[in-house]
């Protein structure tokens, strides 16, 4: 932190009296690829991502498909293409991702 205190010339001087610790955070955000299933909102398409699980008992491999709204302010990607996009801040209620260009 800085304090000022004024001199008789009323400038204004800066004098360290004790320092504030700045601690940089290094921010990982969830990306991942999908293809588009719907572009039929405005600035929005809803994507698909296919992730490979393996059972626990039986170690038989199944995929398992989730759906993601997604932010496209270009509104550039249509039904069938492939998509990388990245975490942000909330856009709407369902909206928490945003597309990489």
């Amino acid at each position: 932190m800085v304090n000022t205190k004024e001199v008789k010339s009323n400038k204004k001087v800066a004098t360290k009296v004790d320092e504030a610790v700045v601690v940089e955070r290094v921010v990982i955000k969830k990306t991942f690829n999908g293809e588009v299933v719907s572009d039929k909102m405005n600035k929005t398409v809803v994507v698909k991502v296919d992730s490979v699980k393996i059972h626990p008992r039986y170690k038989k491999r199944y995929t398992v498909s989730k759906k993601y709204k997604v932010h496209d302010e270009k509104e550039q990607y249509k039904t069938g293409d492939k998509v990388k996009f990245i975490e942000c801040r909330p856009m709407s209620k369902d909206k928490r991702w945003r597309v990489i260009y």
